[in-house]
C-alpha cells in the first residue's frame, strides 16, 4: 500500500488550487500524506507541446465557469484572478528555498492570495507583503531563488513530471498511477486506499 500521494501542482493553475483546498480538508480528517510537488506549468506545456485551455479563447469562459461550479459544491472560496496569468516562477521556485517548516503556509498563503483574494502576484510588492507575514525574510528569499542551482532544481523537477507522462496539473501519483485534475482527487484516494 502506498504511504503518501503525490500532488504535482502550480499556483498558476486555478484547479491545482480547488484540490489543494480539499487536500487540506482530507488532511484534517484523516491520516493521509499529500507529497507537494511544484513545478512549472509553461514549462511543462511547452515540453509537451500544448497550449493551456485558459489561454485559448473558446475555453476560458468555460473554465472560469467550471471552476465557480466546482469551488461552490465543495464550499471553497474562489474567485477568478483578474490578472490571470501570471508568472509563477519566483513562487514555484520560492518553495524549493524556504525552510520545511514554512512550506505549508507558504503554500496556504499564496494559493489564497491568488484564487480566494484576488492579489496581483505579479506585483513584487505584494509578494513581499504576504512574505513578511509569513516570517521569510524577502531579501534572503529573492536570492536564494535567483542561484542558479534553484533554477536548475526546477526545471529538472518539471522535466521528470513530463519524463513520468504528466502533462498537466494538478496531477496526482499513486502506486505509479496518474490520475490528472482536480477531480481525479477521489480516484487517486481509491487507488492509495487498495
Amino acid at each position: 500500500m502506498n504511504k503518501f500521494i503525490d500532488f504535482y501542482f502550480d499556483f498558476i493553475s486555478p484547479y491545482s488550487y480547488l484540490a489543494h483546498k480539499r487536500i487540506r480538508e482530507i488532511q484534517k480528517e484523516k491520516k493521509i500524506e499529500f507529497v507537494y510537488k511544484p513545478i512549472l506549468l509553461g514549462g511543462l506545456h511547452n515540453l509537451a507541446g500544448i497550449t493551456a485551455p485558459a489561454l485559448i479563447k473558446s475555453k476560458k469562459k468555460f473554465l472560469v465557469d467550471d471552476c465557480e461550479m466546482v469551488a461552490r459544491k465543495f464550499k471553497i472560496n474562489f474567485k477568478f484572478n483578474e490578472k490571470f496569468p501570471i508568472n509563477s516562477l519566483s513562487l514555484m521556485r520560492g518553495i524549493l528555498v524556504i525552510d520545511d517548516n514554512a512550506k505549508d503556509l507558504f503554500i496556504d498563503k499564496f494559493f489564497d492570495a491568488y484564487w480566494s483574494l484576488n492579489s496581483d502576484l505579479d506585483n513584487k510588492e505584494n509578494i513581499i507583503k504576504i512574505l513578511k507575514e509569513i516570517n521569510i525574510d524577502p531579501k534572503i528569499f529573492y536570492e536564494n531563488i535567483s542561484k542558479q542551482e534553484t533554477k536548475d532544481n526546477l526545471k529538472n523537477i518539471t522535466q521528470k513530471a513530463f519524463d513520468k507522462k504528466i502533462f498537466g496539473a494538478p496531477t496526482f501519483i499513486v502506486n505509479d498511477k496518474i490520475f490528472w485534475g482536480q477531480d481525479r482527487l477521489d480516484y487517486a484516494l481509491d487507488e492509495f486506499k487498495n
